[in-house]
């Protein structure tokens, strides 16, 4: 089963039944409404059809009740859910920062509206009483830069250097322990602790290892586990100027989702600190 978007389906999608949905590879369980929790792996798509009464459904927010101890024949809750089977693999999907793609059923069948992140998740009583888990979703955006325009026709390129020549420099730099950079991303299996990617290139995977507090002037951070995260490039690069920041609940802001993995790293919260007060300097 795969995470995330489908290829060839997009958001606004209509599906005349749950037999589509599953041919399409957009939620692969004919019946249950949480699928692609095997093999211990995070949930990957849900469906909303009004079956829970506790379920809140705002739009690009949606509180949505786990499944289990219903009476079929009532529709009433008689019993406890447990974190098992489609509630363990929301909840893994919370842990992990994955995606999972939302279905809606409609007069006509069903429509695919695009992925949602996990950004909480409780268990509480439920309107009849037994316990029900409960997982809050926020629509995941994405946001578009426009392209730089190009150049005005009949304006001249820059002419460059077809061959640039070389010059001795002397640079000082701070020296890293290279040993600090493996072994965190070796803890994560290279895989970015804010998005959840692992990049594959020849030869197996590829991450960089992100100085929570800079080192050297101005900020003189420790080339040390506890001041590094693995993230990709992309994230790395968000990170470092400041669009995206880790709170003192180990969340990803803007994004809301948690950061993954952060017990291993044992991540020291002054650097966070740091980093959220200087974000917009150098």
């Amino acid at each position: 089963m795969a995470h995330g978007e489908v290829p060839g389906v997009t958001a606004g999608d209509a599906f005349p039944s749950r037999q589509a949905l599953y041919d399409a590879g957009v939620h692969r369980m004919t019946q249950a409404g949480i699928a692609g929790y095997g093999n211990d792996g995070p949930a990957e798509s849900i469906v909303l059809s009004g079956g829970y009464p506790d379920d809140e459904d705002h739009g690009d927010e949606i509180i949505y009740t786990g499944e289990g101890g219903r009476d079929p024949a009532t529709g009433r809750q008689v019993q406890d859910q447990t974190l098992t089977k489609g509630n363990l693999g929301l909840r893994r999907a919370y842990d992990a920062g994955e995606p999972v793609r939302v279905i809606r059923r409609t007069p006509g069948g069903y429509q695919y509206d695009g992925l949602y992140t996990i950004t909480d998740h409780w268990h509480v009583p439920s309107g009849d009483g037994p316990l029900i888990h409960r997982f809050k979703l926020v629509r995941a955006r994405v946001d578009v830069v426009p392209l730089t325009p190009l150049p005005t026709p009949g304006r001249p390129m820059p002419a460059g250097n077809a061959a640039p020549r070389t010059v001795s420099q002397t640079v000082t730099r701070v020296v890293r322990d290279t040993q600090v950079s493996k072994r965190v991303k070796q803890l994560h299996g290279n895989r970015c602790q804010v998005c959840g990617v692992t990049l594959a290139v020849p030869g197996g995977t590829y991450a960089e290892a992100a100085h929570i507090r800079g080192l050297g002037s101005p900020h003189y951070g420790p080339d040390t586990v506890d001041n590094v995260l693995c993230l990709c490039p992309n994230d790395h690069l968000l990170f470092d100027k400041g669009a995206i920041w880790i709170d003192e609940e180990l969340r990803v802001q803007p994004r809301g989702s948690p950061l993954i993995g952060a017990e291993l790293n044992r991540l020291n919260p002054d650097h966070l600190r740091h980093h959220r007060q200087t974000r917009a300097q150098p």
